[in-house]
């Protein structure tokens, strides 16, 4: 401990020699950690925004079309459409043993929907309980979600979208038990969506949409075939799999080529997403790189320093070797200071990083580029380049002072 504390010492006395390019040096390391924690801070919210606006489509979720057939098979001839029903929902359930949740969906536009004097014409969707949880689609406090007796009782009950609601009824207004005209039917409004970011759609965003019980949608509007299908993964690893037992499952009820990919449109988001994240991925290791690079010239000039005192204590260096101490302790004496340096610079460095990631969240950014983050992998790759650097800045004056002869370090 001794000995921790008078190395301390020896290194604060030689900065001092050189208070101008000590600063500079302080200077250089703490700009280069504030720099790669920012960028990195950054690109991880970013990241996390993105990827948080494609989950407000849903998790992890396809959505199936119809197609025709683009190939004869078995007899048939080609261009034959493909027409799915309710029932295809329930074979693809028992069959495809991957899938965590499934539901049709029944789609129907031109349809007014008014309250008083507004009158809006969204997208009316027919969907069953379990579409909510693929969706992402939660309700406002006061308000439900559809239920299994709005199913079996085909209930006129609707939910509808936020910004539709605000639309019909105005922002602060509750809508819920009140009732909206679809064309002329009546519904009781059941559940408002609480507002969530949507990056993208298939149909409509969900907070311009209303969404009724399928069975009244097939009730009042008399379709016989569904729109689409909407199913989750339960491991989105396993989503080229169950693409595939889709296709054979309803190639061998349809009649048409299990590989013929025309039959049906299959949008997979996991494939969205995968994407996404190995551009986040590639996003911060860019980031880090330049932030790194900013860290380097820190480095260099903590090297030029070391080597200096190492020049000025050569007498110093020549007297401890003659009186037994090994190049190891040479080494670890330089190292230490080394490190001294650069943690104190990048202590410095992580507190003004933390404080201006806690101004800057103050600021409403996190429409537009998410909010930065100090995660644990901001943290873990920082100080990883942090010591690389200190390492290699330290290495090689250190292994000088090691090697220098005793002899000529005193006759110095």
């Amino acid at each position: 401990m001794n000995n921790f504390f008078e190395i301390v010492r020896q290194t604060l006395f030689h900065l001092r020699q050189y208070k101008a390019r000590t600063f500079m040096t302080v200077f250089g390391i703490t700009w280069g950690t504030v720099t790669v924690i920012l960028l990195l801070a950054f690109g991880t919210g970013l990241g996390r925004k993105l990827l948080k606006d494609m989950h407000g489509m849903g998790e992890g979720i396809a959505i199936v079309w119809p197609g025709r057939s683009s190939m004869p098979y078995k007899g048939y001839n080609r261009d034959r459409p493909v027409r799915l029903t309710d029932e295809d929902v329930e074979l693809v359930r028992h069959k495809v043993p991957g899938l965590a949740h499934i539901s049709p969906e029944y789609s129907k536009w031109g349809v007014p929907v008014r309250y008083g004097k507004k009158i809006n014409s969204p997208n009316i969707t027919g969907i069953i309980p379990e579409y909510a949880i693929m969706r992402n689609i939660s309700p406002q406090p006061g308000g439900r979600w559809l239920n299994e007796l709005d199913i079996q009782k085909r209930r006129r009950v609707v939910f509808l979208g936020n910004r539709l609601k605000d639309y019909l009824f105005g922002e602060n207004v509750d809508a819920i038990g009140q009732y909206v005209y679809l064309g002329e039917n009546p519904f009781l409004i059941v559940g408002v969506l609480i507002p969530k970011t949507q990056d993208s759609s298939y149909n409509q965003r969900d907070q311009d949409r209303v969404f009724i019980p399928s069975t009244t949608f097939v009730s009042i509007y008399g379709y016989k075939y569904i729109s689409n299908i909407v199913y989750q993964h339960k491991n989105p690893h396993q989503a080229k799999q169950n693409e595939k037992q889709v296709y054979l499952t309803l190639a061998q009820k349809y009649t048409y080529h299990p590989d013929d990919k025309e039959t049906l449109g299959i949008w997979d988001t996991c494939e969205s997403e995968q994407f996404m994240q190995d551009f986040g991925t590639s996003f911060n290791l860019f980031m880090a790189i330049i932030g790194a690079i900013s860290l380097l010239i820190g480095g260099i000039g903590l090297a030029n320093i070391m080597y200096i005192i190492v020049q000025e204590r050569t007498t110093e260096i020549g007297i401890r070797r003659s009186v037994g101490a090994k190049k190891r302790h040479i080494m670890t004496t330089f190292f230490l200071e080394t490190f001294l340096i650069i943690g104190f610079s990048g202590g410095l460095g992580f507190l003004l990083a933390s404080a201006v990631i806690s101004l800057m969240n103050q600021f409403p950014i996190e429409e537009y580029v998410g909010r930065p983050v100090m995660s644990i992998s901001v943290v873990i790759i920082t100080v990883s380049v942090i010591g690389f650097i200190g390492f290699m800045a330290g290495y090689f004056p250190a292994r000088k002072a090691a090697n220098l002869d005793p002899v000529e370090c005193i006759r110095a």
